[in-house]
């Protein structure tokens, strides 16, 4: 297999993004039948900040891992910046290859070029193969992670 390039992701790769993410099987919401062109917005509002980085990899110029980074700047560690990891995906008939490590080094890469004083992420509870994969890297689960599900952005049912 070849090298894996990670870059920041274009316009043209909104279906790539939008098939990594619905290959995930532990969602609150089903989203399979949703047409692509319905995340344009989000994905042209998130390309477009300054504060975060939708991240593809490619591998012989097909897009096959993401993940999305926002860079929040906290009071904490003196006024320091935190990368916020989300959203990371490989293709399925990709995994175990070492393609998600070389994404996730990409990403902390670019945390320690930016002078960053943490990077955190959380994992549904529920996947034991990807926490071990996050503690291999060298994260450790040193806080509980909440989060209240409000819904579908559509208002839709779940």
């Amino acid at each position: 297999m070849s090298k894996l390039t990670v870059r920041e992701a274009g316009a043209d790769d909104l279906e790539a993004v939008v098939r990594l993410q619905r290959e995930d099987v532990i969602r609150e919401v089903r989203e399979d039948d949703v047409p692509v062109a319905a995340y344009r917005a989000a994905f042209d509002e998130i390309t477009a900040d300054a504060h975060q980085q939708l991240l593809v990899g490619e591998v012989d110029g097909e897009v096959v891992a993401t993940a999305q980074v926002t860079w929040i700047r906290r009071l904490t560690y003196v006024g320091g910046e935190t990368g916020v990891v989300e959203s990371v995906r490989v293709r399925s008939d990709l995994r175990g290859r070492g393609l998600g490590e070389r994404l996730m080094r990409h990403v902390v890469d670019l945390a320690r070029d930016r002078g960053a004083v943490r990077v955190e992420l959380t994992t549904n509870a529920r996947r034991d193969a990807a926490r071990r994969f996050y503690e291999r890297l060298g994260f450790a689960g040193s806080h509980v992670g909440m989060k209240l599900y409000l819904g579908p952005r559509s208002g839709g049912e779940a």
